[in-house]
């Protein structure tokens, strides 16, 4: 999980790279900065001791997978290069985040509740229950 995420890095350094440069401070410094939370906080989390930390950390890293999807799309929009691929190694982190959060909250039957989700006809992912801090 964290060696997706941190590719995933390398890959928005190398798009913003090409970004014009009057985007040096706006949408390059934020897709690199929601970006770089995502692995740093896979790190924080793994060596806390309790359920409920080692789950907030991973909900910290899934606010910036969405952040960095936001980002990806806007980047598109604007014409900035083709995202398709960093959206898909993006998508791939969101659902290895979601089963770890699964995992350490031993939420049964996940993997049915994403699908459903993602369908449009299921509870939340988190069965309905917001992550305890």
């Amino acid at each position: 999980m964290w060696q997706k995420a941190h590719g995933f890095v390398l890959d928005i350094h190398a798009l913003t790279a090409a970004l014009p440069k009057q985007e040096t401070y706006g949408l390059s410094l934020q897709m690199r900065r929601a970006a770089v939370s995502i692995p740093a906080n896979i790190a924080a989390g793994f060596r806390r001791r309790g359920k409920a930390d080692k789950a907030r950390f991973v909900n910290l890293a899934e606010g910036s997978v969405e952040e960095c999807r936001y980002f990806l799309i806007l980047a598109q929009d604007l014409g900035y290069g083709d995202t398709q691929k960093l959206s898909a190694t993006l998508e791939e982190v969101s659902r290895l985040l979601g089963a770890h959060a699964a995992a350490i909250l031993h939420i049964p039957g996940h993997s049915r509740q994403k699908r459903a989700k993602e369908d449009g006809d299921g509870p939340d992912d988190d069965g309905g229950k917001p992550l305890k801090e």
